[in-house]
């Protein structure tokens, strides 16, 4: 019988993790300095003169960005750790790209919900708080360590959400939709948490396992 990949985490084995470490690596995660690639479907091909963001939703008005109106509002740049349901977390990571908060500014939107649902290709979706997107450290992020974003990292754009499991950070975001309720996106739907917060270990919906995988040190890397 195949396992869908909440199940493959629950089997998996306990990382051991350095005690210097316990007030910044959230239980069950395994420190890395490497940067793994996991996602699901192939990475998209784009052609940016097609390429655009849509806002819509119960928000005051629904827009259609192209990449250049994004990378023409305020840049704020920050170092972040990171923290993969599957168990690895990585320290100090620099993002550069729009906060979540200077972009509503920058389009004057007013949500008038309290979630929002982000859409990717791949018919990806993933639901998140709007309180969530608020934090002052949560972008739209183009750039990594100061270089644009690879392919297989999310270019041409990606949500960086840094005190979620890194599931929430969507890679090759098209949609940011406003919703009345917090509905389940692919992986909530597919027994993940809805929150996702490492600190609280909400890997799964339904129960609390401290059980963590060592699937992602068999992926790929950058």
């Amino acid at each position: 019988m195949s396992l869908n990949k909440a199940d493959r985490i629950k089997r998996t084995r306990v990382p051991v993790a350095n005690p210097k470490h316990a007030k910044r690596l959230p239980p069950g995660q395994a420190l890395t300095e490497r940067f793994p690639i996991l996602h699901e479907g192939d990475v998209p091909v784009y052609d940016m003169e097609k390429w655009d963001l849509k806002v819509f939703g119960e928000g005051d008005k629904e827009v259609v960005l192209t990449y250049k109106q994004i990378k023409e509002m305020p840049e704020t740049t920050v170092t972040v750790d990171i923290h993969c349901v599957t168990r690895w977390s990585r320290f100090d990571n620099q993002f550069t790209g729009v906060k979540f908060s200077d972009f509503l500014k920058a389009l004057n939107i007013t949500p008038k919900s309290k979630y929002v649902m982000l859409h990717a290709d791949h018919d990806y979706t993933a639901n998140i708080a709007l309180a969530d997107l608020l934090h002052d450290d949560v972008l739209l992020a183009h750039s990594f360590e100061g270089e644009p974003l690879t392919d297989k990292h999310g270019w041409p754009l990606r949500l960086v959400v840094p005190h979620l499991y890194f599931w929430k950070s969507v890679k090759w975001i098209r949609g940011i939709e406003f919703i009345d309720e917090n509905k389940p996106g692919f992986w909530e739907q597919n027994g993940f948490h809805l929150n996702g917060d490492p600190f609280k270990e909400e890997r799964f919906s339904g129960e609390d396992l401290p059980i963590p995988e060592d699937e992602w040190e068999r992926k790929d890397f950058d």
